[in-house]
């Protein structure tokens, strides 16, 4: 019989009692093993004859091997290089793959970006490092975030897709041993089938009803002296489509009656709409509504849209409109108040530290001291194919069309808006044409949702332009950073003190993703500087997170863009005040990290001696688990800066296709400079200044310079190759500069003239 509680019951001891019952949970849950990420909870999306052997594995009668991709084909070339890590362990050639999209199952959530943002120093090897990584991975085993970024997808999916390969090649070998009656010991498999020495030969597609029939057994991974696939140059997978038109991108969505969207957001941050009169553009020939867009926790912001029988006809409606919209507080701000505010807060702010050893204090004023105070803007994404989204609402589910690098997030935010169940949401997702970490957002996905929920049972395409896209960004944020250097004895660093100052992305990109307070530290703010691998005795770096109404998120190798650019910049700056060689000044403080100064002495032992009115200039920097040094040669042709070539070596650990990992570093090379050279997010009155390309200059193919790359044989774990290319070029062109006009510019982007 249910009795209430005494009134004598006191609210601490309830709470009390609760926060022991939850402590109780989370310690058992810690005892708990890891989630395994071998078998998926649901049907794996498969053709007629296929047969799952696994989460991750199908094979067909026809002999074909299906397997399922987690991750999203930006162009970085991850179908391809993750197709192999199972084609290896399966033993069949690369034409023998399918690669299907993967369903929304936990196996297939990313553990290893939550474990990245650990902010722990990488020579931290303390107890509490290892059991924080530790249950992070196992936290993002639990949550099943399926996500495209952080350039994890190799790290992330190096052991349980080789190992679904494994124990699908493991189960057709019994299959086979036991149709035969033989010891599966004695079965070899190749090309897609199981062999006996006695003339025996059965292909997968025959065996695989018998080898899902029976129960998993177990299995070893192949020794690297193995491999047949991983290491080797294998054109990738997507080419062919992406060369023949046959690739579908989200622009490319046309289900059986499409209409299409367009969409006007209040020009200043945070701004509300007051009043619109809609009544002419509701008037317009082909024009099927016009709907007003409320603020979302995604970041879209209040919003009207016009949804019409074509795009052309939906975004010359929007022209008819006059809306008034509240500007709110942020209407007064502006590029300068907005880097003043940061300067301030870095001078004034209460940083918090996340790494010091020894002791700093004091020592900055001491003859021997060199102090910088270095900057960087916001900048836009600007992914080439616009922002999109096609939804659905039909018979009680959702459709989803999107090219997106997060897609149990963008399901979420769909079912939360639409208010039905994850489970009533059916994702459909596209080739994405570049993200950059824009498409971690799901602002258009609420959108083009709320769109949907306004036309049942019509498929709507909501469709941004590029001006929407630039206006509307989560930008990477601006950053302030001072630094002051002592240096000791024969011009040794003695002493080394960071503060930097910026908005927190991931803090921002959590809260908007799943409502988390954006509080606490936010490693990715701070990121390249305190994590750096120089042996200076005595460290202090801290970071303060400044409040700003710039909406901010993940920017291609987010902190790291920026701080490269100011520690590798100070590190010559130091050299110079010691009278030493920038090379030999890195080298001295590099005695016990082996792989760094080997990927240093390669770039510059290949890049050689400049040439006669060239200058050269160097950076080394380490990010997402690899290690890159840029050498980069520059001059000045007719009064402006000129790149003429790159040599850039890298230690990504185990590679898995070199050719992907010179295409990434000739892209972060190329996609770096751009932003050295011309990026600059400029903001008065609230808003954003530039409207499209031709007043936000990228980098042209004139301009692209000659970029050699050295691949560092390495048995490490895989580091990442989409995002370490993109740091180190801007301190490379800026430290060259300095080689070729004595100027030192502290400030990106880089101009000989201010």
């Amino acid at each position: 019989m249910f009795e209430p509680v005494s009134s004598s019951f006191k609210r601490r001891h309830f709470l009390l009692g609760s926060a022991a019952v939850a402590g109780a949970l989370v310690v058992g849950w810690c005892f708990l093993p890891p989630r395994q990420r071998l078998e998926a909870d649901v049907p794996l999306p498969g053709r007629e004859g296929d047969i799952a052997l696994n989460g991750w594995v199908m094979v067909g009668t026809d002999n074909q091997v299906s397997v399922m991709l987690a991750k999203n084909e930006l162009g970085q070339g991850i179908m391809t290089a993750l197709a192999v890590l199972v084609a290896e362990e399966i033993d069949v050639p690369l034409s023998m793959v399918r690669v299907v999209a993967a369903p929304m199952d936990k196996i297939y959530g990313d553990a290893t970006m939550l474990s990245d943002g650990l902010p722990f120093h990488p020579e931290d090897q303390s107890a509490m490092r290892h059991l924080g990584h530790w249950l992070s991975r196992k936290l993002g085993r639990e949550l099943g975030v399926i996500a495209t970024g952080g350039s994890s997808s190799v790290r992330d999916s190096w052991l349980p897709m080789r190992e679904a390969g494994a124990e699908a090649r493991a189960r057709l070998m019994n299959a086979a041993a036991h149709r035969w009656g033989v010891p599966a010991s004695e079965c070899e498999t190749a090309g897609g089938k199981v062999r006996h020495p006695r003339g025996l030969v059965a292909t997968y597609g025959d065996l695989a009803a018998d080898a899902a029939a029976m129960g998993s057994p177990g299995f070893q991974l192949k020794p690297a002296a193995s491999f047949r696939l991983i290491g080797k140059e294998i054109p990738r997978l997507d080419v062919p489509a992406k060369s023949n038109g046959s690739a579908r991108f989200g622009m490319d969505i046309r289900p059986k009656g499409l209409v299409y969207a367009a969409i006007l957001m209040c020009p200043v941050f945070g701004g509300r709409l007051l009043s619109v009169d809609t009544t002419q553009a509701s008037e317009q020939p082909g024009v099927l509504k016009v709907v007003k867009l409320s603020q979302d926790r995604s970041g879209a912001p209040d919003a009207l849209a016009v949804v019409a029988g074509s795009w052309w006809t939906a975004q010359s409606a929007l022209g008819l409109l006059s809306p008034e919209w509240d500007e709110g507080e942020n209407a007064a701000s502006s590029t300068q108040s907005l880097m003043e505010q940061l300067s301030h807060a870095v001078v004034h702010g209460s940083g918090l530290v996340l790494h010091s050893v020894g002791d700093t204090l004091g020592e900055e004023d001491l003859p021997l001291a060199v102090h910088a105070e270095y900057s960087a803007p916001y900048l836009p994404h600007l992914t080439m194919e616009p922002l999109n989204c096609t939804a659905q609402l039909l018979d009680g589910r959702l459709r989803l069309w999107i090219p997106t690098q997060v897609p149990s997030i963008a399901v979420s935010t769909a079912a939360r808006v639409a208010g039905v169940s994850e489970d009533q949401v059916d994702l459909h997702p596209t080739y994405v044409g570049t993200g950059f970490g824009r498409r971690l957002e799901t602002d258009i996905v609420a959108q083009a949702v709320a769109l949907a929920l306004e036309m049942p049972g019509v498929p709507v395409q909501l469709v941004w332009r590029r001006e929407d896209d630039l206006a509307h960004d989560f930008y990477r944020p601006a950053s302030v950073a001072r630094l002051t250097a002592v240096l000791g004895t024969e011009h040794r660093i003695k002493s080394l003190q960071i503060k930097s100052a910026s908005a927190a992305p991931i803090q921002q990109l959590l809260h908007r993703a799943f409502g988390v307070p954006a509080v606490g530290p936010d490693k990715t703010a701070a990121e390249g500087l305190f994590d750096h691998p120089y042996e200076i005795p005595n460290q202090e770096i801290a970071h303060v997170i400044v409040d700003v109404p710039v909406p901010v998120g993940a920017w291609r190798s987010v902190g790291h863009s920026h701080h490269a650019f100011f520690k590798e910049s100070f590190i010559d700056e130091m050299a110079h005040a010691a009278r030493a060689d920038p090379v030999e000044f890195r080298r001295d403080l590099l005695s016990s990290h082996p792989r760094h100064l080997a990927v240093l002495n390669s770039a510059v032992e290949r890049a050689g001696k400049a040439p006669a009115g060239s200058a050269h200039g160097v950076a080394l920097h380490e990010c997402f688990g690899s290690i890159v040094a840029q050498v980069a040669e520059v001059g000045i042709q007719e009064g402006r800066l000129r790149v003429h070539k790159v040599v850039c070596a890298i230690d990504c650990g185990t590679v898995v296709n070199p050719d992907i990992v010179r295409q990434q570093m000739e892209s972060g090379v190329a996609f770096g400079l751009s932003a050295a050279l011309y990026g600059e997010l400029k903001i008065a009155n609230g808003r954003v200044v530039q409207k499209n390309f031709h007043d936000t200059p990228i980098l042209r193919f004139d301009e692209m310079p000659e970029v050699e790359v050295i691949i560092i044989d390495s048995e490490a774990s895989p580091g990442g190759v989409g995002e370490p290319g993109t740091p180190p070029i801007a301190p490379a062109v800026a430290n060259a500069l300095f080689r070729l006009t004595g100027k030192r510019l502290r400030s990106l982007p880089l101009r000989l003239k201010d």
